[in-house]
């Protein structure tokens, strides 16, 4: 009979039981297979050591992450043994050790100062250290009047000082020591110290490819201008009836461009300059909840404030420069919640967003509400804010360290 094994009687149970346990080893295989390709239920702590703090919320197939489990893994090891050696010296009257203020469009400098002496990642022992935090303010600095020559003069005195009395930097040529700075004169502080702009991390807010920015070894510092005018924004997407938004000075060529082409359109609320407080207050931070997607096109640096006020007050960010790093890349995707255009884009600026269905548009505004926490300093800092987003940075790139 057509089918049959030969050799083997059909009434035989042998061939039946050989064919029931095939079938069940294949529907084992098949379960268990299936089951290792499941996302698991919830993370690990990101702190065995500490119950009370929080666990990170990881989703899998519309994460904000590009790998919620290697940076719940990542920060959970970050917070258990990262540390990190302050030197000591310098005059904290002035220039060093102490921030300028919290407050600004540069308060990310500030913040970061203060935050790394309330922080767990503090060691007072060099010897135990992964990295060596050089604390030399540029934006205190400046704050003090003094220009950027000296600057640079009292930067490389500095630097050249630690480097003669201590034995850590000789180690790895100062591939383990890093600075931090946000205004964008602070990055030219150290112009006079060629092998420190080289060869040490620079966590910095103009995090531009095309100034000698590198993107693996240097961190970009995001510009939060705290504090914010108004509450957090996010779900809200009722409320978000206008297209898109920008105002601003006209200090840059992209702005210049976004004004002439689009300040008179009707669906586009552009203005070629901030809004003026004569008309009401805080109408300009208002105006970014009743917003869709908030242009932020790069000013004298391709980074701005606008970016961080965005996500805050829960209006998509769409960027708007190029050779542009953008903050905690590593750890964030950021096209799951902001648009991502090329300079040149601006001119089909209009046809790009009314192309962003009203799905899309609310599936980056409801991502865009999880990534906040972590464009926020608080002091003392708090897990996952923008501090501790900056120290996984820093952690990733110590593991290239060797020595």
């Amino acid at each position: 009979m057509a089918g049959r094994l030969p050799g083997v009687a059909a009434s035989s149970p042998l061939p039946r039981a050989l064919l029931l346990l095939a079938a069940l080893a294949l529907f084992t295989l098949s379960f268990l297979s299936l089951r290792s390709l499941r996302p698991a239920v919830g993370p690990p702590s990101l702190a065995a050591t500490d119950e009370s703090r929080p666990v990170l919320p990881l989703r899998t197939s519309s994460s904000v992450y590009h790998s919620p489990e290697a940076f719940a893994a990542g920060y959970a090891e970050m917070e258990r043994s990262f540390k990190v050696y302050i030197y000591p010296d310098g005059d904290p009257k002035t220039f060093y050790q102490t921030p300028r203020k919290l407050t600004g469009k540069y308060a990310s400098e500030g913040y970061f100062f203060q935050n790394i002496r309330e922080s767990r990642f503090r060691t007072d022992d060099p010897e135990k250290a992964h990295l060596f935090f050089v604390p030399i303010s540029p934006h205190k600095m400046r704050g003090k009047g003094t220009s950027y020559e000296n600057m640079t003069v009292i930067a490389k005195d500095y630097v050249e000082g630690l480097i003669n009395k201590y034995p850590y930097w000789n180690r790895t040529l100062g591939a383990d020591h890093f600075f931090v700075t946000c205004h964008d004169v602070g990055v030219r502080a150290f112009e006079g110290l060629p092998f420190m702009v080289k060869n040490s991390i620079r966590v910095v807010c103009s995090p531009s490819y095309n100034v000698d920015f590198i993107p693996h070894k240097d961190i970009a510092l995001p510009q939060v201008l705290q504090p914010f005018a108004l509450p957090q924004g996010g779900n809200d997407i009722e409320n978000r009836t206008i297209l898109g938004f920008w105002a601003g000075h006209r200090n840059s060529k992209i702005r210049v461009i976004l004004a002439r082409v689009w300040e008179n359109d009707t669906e586009l609320a552009i203005s070629n300059n901030r809004i003026s407080r004569a008309i009401g207050e805080l109408v300009y931070q208002k105006q970014f909840y009743r917003t869709k997607f908030c242009i932020c096109p790069g000013g004298s640096q391709v980074n701005s404030a606008r970016i961080s006020d965005s996500i805050h007050y829960g209006c998509v960010p769409v960027i708007l420069s190029d050779y542009y790093d953008l903050p905690f890349n590593d750890a964030l995707d950021w096209r799951k919640f902001a648009v991502i255009l090329r300079e040149r884009d601006v001119y089909q600026l209009k046809s790009i967003l009314k192309s962003i269905s009203q799905e899309e548009f609310v599936s980056l505004h409801n991502s865009l509400v999880q990534v906040q926490k972590h464009f926020v300093w608080h002091s003392p800092p708090v897990p996952y804010d923008a501090f501790h987003m900056v120290m996984y940075e820093l952690w990733l790139r110590h593991n290239v360290i060797k020595y």
